[in-house]
This record gives structure tokens, C-alpha cells and sequence, in this order.
């Protein structure tokens, strides 16, 4: 497909998509317009992380020449695709998937800048995610990083997750996470 035919392409999916996105905008000015009371909503899930199957849920993206020698891995992207669930064990119910990008940011110690987002499929938030972009020191205990955005029910969304470690396997690097958000939406 050339140049010319892609330009075309996008053009006419900007004029079939635009009224569409305008319209469902429009929708929620018009039922939701007046932003209402703010509420406080709490969530608890666990994190799976997965690098040593044949599917992982964490892949390295980039990395610097000298990341192999660093200490903390400085200079590594990642890009995630994790479940969420309902309890620790991976069996437990399905709520969603956190999908992002992690950077390995410090020269000094284990630190992450994570910028991700938690998409609910189940559960009472099914359809709305919630964004948490911040540094994530992932060696401590219990760490905090900040909800700054969300979608769906969680629009205008802010707040804050603690996290802390479930288990880990040092050998394969294969995590699970406690996640406790405090989130306050609309």
C-alpha cells in the first residue's frame, strides 16, 4: 500500500471515527455533565509478573551497552502485560491486565519508572482503568506510587497505590504483587 493510499486510508477513518468519538463525549456531557459528588473508592488485587514461561508478561524492549554491567540494570525498558486478580493464586478471578512500560531509572539501587495502566475486566470496575505513572524502588518492602488518571468509572481519577511484594523467585524473576489503590473519582 503506498504513501498516498495510507493518507487516504486515515483520512477516512478520521471522518467515520470522529463523530463517533465526539459523539460518545457529547453523551457524557450531557449525563454527567455536572461532575457531582467526588467519591473515595478503595481496591485490593494482586499482580502476576511472568518472564521465564513461554508466554511472559514481561519482555525486555531496549537496553544500554552498558546495562549487562550495572549493578541496578540502569538503562533497561521493559514492556508489561500482567493479570490482575482477585487473590494471590493465578487461578483466582480474573480482573483485568496492567500494561505498560518500565524503565530501569537509578545507576545506585533496584528503581523503576513505571508508567501503566490497570484495565479492569471484571469485577464492579469491568471497562475502566486506572493510570499510575511514578518510580517504583521494587527492592523495598511496601513501596507508593501515584494514580494520576483513569477511564471509564474512574474518570478524573487520582490517588495513590501501595504495593507490596506477594512473592518472588530470585531464579526466574517471576513476581506476584499486593496492590492496595486509594483512588479519588467522580
Amino acid at each position: 500500500m503506498g504513501l498516498v493510499s495510507l493518507k487516504l486510508l486515515f483520512v477516512v477513518l478520521l471522518v467515520i471515527l470522529l463523530p463517533i468519538a465526539r459523539s460518545q463525549v457529547d453523551e457524557w456531557h450531557d449525563n454527567y455533565g455536572t461532575i457531582g459528588k467526588e467519591k473515595v473508592t478503595r481496591l485490593h488485587f494482586y499482580h502476576h509478573e511472568t518472564s521465564s514461561s513461554k508466554d511472559p508478561t514481561v519482555v525486555t524492549m531496549a537496553e544500554a551497552p552498558t546495562t549487562k554491567n550495572s549493578p541496578s540494570f540502569f538503562g533497561l525498558l521493559g514492556m508489561t502485560d500482567n493479570i490482575l486478580t482477585e487473590g494471590p493464586e493465578p487461578t483466582s478471578t480474573y480482573l483485568g491486565r496492567a500494561q505498560g512500560l518500565l524503565a530501569a531509572s537509578s545507576r545506585e539501587e533496584f528503581s523503576l519508572v513505571m508508567a501503566t495502566s490497570f484495565v479492569f475486566k471484571g469485577g464492579n470496575f469491568s471497562g475502566s482503568s486506572l493510570s499510575v505513572l511514578g518510580r517504583n524502588p521494587f527492592m523495598d518492602s511496601v513501596r507508593e506510587m501515584p494514580v494520576v488518571g483513569g477511564t471509564g468509572a474512574f474518570r478524573f481519577a487520582r490517588g495513590f497505590a501501595v504495593v507490596k511484594t506477594y512473592w518472588v523467585n530470585a531464579t526466574s524473576h517471576d513476581l506476584i504483587e499486593e496492590y492496595h489503590m486509594t483512588v479519588m473519582h467522580y
